[in-house]
Formats: structure tokens, sequence, C-alpha cells
């Protein structure tokens, strides 16, 4: 009695985790950008990064253009994110901060730089065509037009 239970209790589960419905597509905003700059307080407060140098920033469109150099063996695994504060200075132009983060689990000790690219155009603020970007460890603000 019991067992012929637990066999009706998975064919349930199996026939309702095989509904299918159509759900609409999800479309992300096309870009020629590596990465989406994403906007999470929580995570740009307590994430960990590895020990990195930002060599160079630079803006093409929406693009922030971003080298940074570390130890690695060639920094092929290395996992990189730009994420904001969501936190908006109201000044002319207004400002945002924004941290670079590192996962670099090789274990090698020679000096490696790498380029990526993040999409910017997720910090844009309406009624905005500028605005200036703080990143944490680089010297100097970075102003992207939009």
């Amino acid at each position: 009695m019991k067992f012929s239970r637990v066999i009706m209790l998975l064919l349930s589960v199996t026939l309702f985790l095989n509904m299918q419905c159509e759900d609409d597509p999800v479309s992300l905003p096309q870009s020629n950008c590596v990465s989406l700059a994403l906007i999470d307080s929580f995570s740009y407060e307590n994430a960990a990064t590895s020990p990195y140098t930002i060599n160079d920033v630079i803006i093409n469109d929406d693009c922030l253009i971003i080298t940074v150099t570390a130890t690695g063996c060639n920094g092929i695994t290395w996992t990189m994110q730009l994420l904001d504060s969501d936190s908006v200075d109201e000044t002319s132009p207004p400002q945002r901060y924004a941290k670079f983060f590192l996962i670099n689990d090789e274990s090698c000790l020679t000096e490696v730089s790498r380029t990526t690219s993040f999409d910017l155009s997720t910090l844009q603020i309406e009624g905005e065509n500028e605005i200036v970007i703080n990143i944490d460890d680089y010297p100097d603000p970075v102003t992207y037009t939009y």
C-alpha cells in the first residue's frame, strides 16, 4: 500500500515537471562587449576578489574596456565582473560607483595581463545622457556619454 503511494507520488511529480508552457523568450540587449555591468549592492559590498592591478580603462560606445594584470598561468580561466553599487550621487553629471572583481584560481606566478569589456547600458540613468563612473582601485573617474 505504501509502495503504491510512493509510485503514485513519483508519477505525479514527473507529470507535473513534464508540463511545458509557452514562455516568451527573454531577450538581452545586443552588445559587442564581453559582459554586462551588473547593478548589485550586496555583491558590491561583499564579493571577494583576487588581487589585480588595473592598467587601463577606456570607454568605446557603450563598452567599458578594462585591462588588468594579475599573477597566473595565462589568464584564460579568469572570471571577471564589473559590479555597480546601485548608489547614484545626484551631481551634474550624476556619479555611480563600481568595482572590478576577479576570480583567479591559477597557481602560476607569472604576471599576466588581460583585457575585457563590459556593456554599461545597464548603468544609464533615465533623463540623463552622461554619467561619471568611479571605479575602485582606479584613480581617475571615467565619463560615460550615451
